[in-house]
């Protein structure tokens, strides 16, 4: 299974969640760190990313070859970011096969609602939970 975790900013989401899945997924997934920037690819490859890439041609592309792509829900819209995530970016996520696994995290006027708040490290466990489950299910 290749799973991507996508990021920007100063990466440090994408760090948690790197780290987390790699302590808890078998060494045959192969982790895919995909940064809006490269300080965001930078620090998911140091917490244990099989690869990196950076930017919009990069995450178009491989948003297409993943079999589930994880991160903030702002992943999902244009601009987000503060303008990192391009619309071609979001749309390329939106629009790829893979599974999307996303944390309800956004700055942007967008409201989700009927979420419980939780904090970010019991959202990052919820989240690997889930994948942990999905890696499972492909294996068997």
């Amino acid at each position: 299974m290749r799973i991507a975790v996508i990021d920007g900013q100063g990466g440090g989401i994408g760090r948690h969640i790197m780290d987390k899945l790699r302590r808890e997924l078998p060494e045959n997934v192969e982790l895919l760190a995909l940064g809006t920037n490269s300080a965001a690819t930078s620090v998911m490859l140091k917490a244990g990313a099989n690869e990196g890439a950076t930017g919009e041609n990069a995450i178009i592309y491989s948003a297409q070859r993943v079999n589930l792509i994880v991160g903030p829900v702002s992943i999902l819209i244009p601009h987000a970011m503060l303008g990192e995530l391009t619309p071609g970016m979001a749309e390329a996520i939106a629009l790829s096969p893979a599974r999307k696994i996303l944390l309800p995290l956004s700055r942007n006027a967008f409201d989700l609602i009927g979420l419980k708040s939780e904090p970010l490290p019991h959202l990052i466990a919820e989240l690997v939970q889930r994948v942990k489950e999905l890696v499972e299910k492909e294996e068997r």
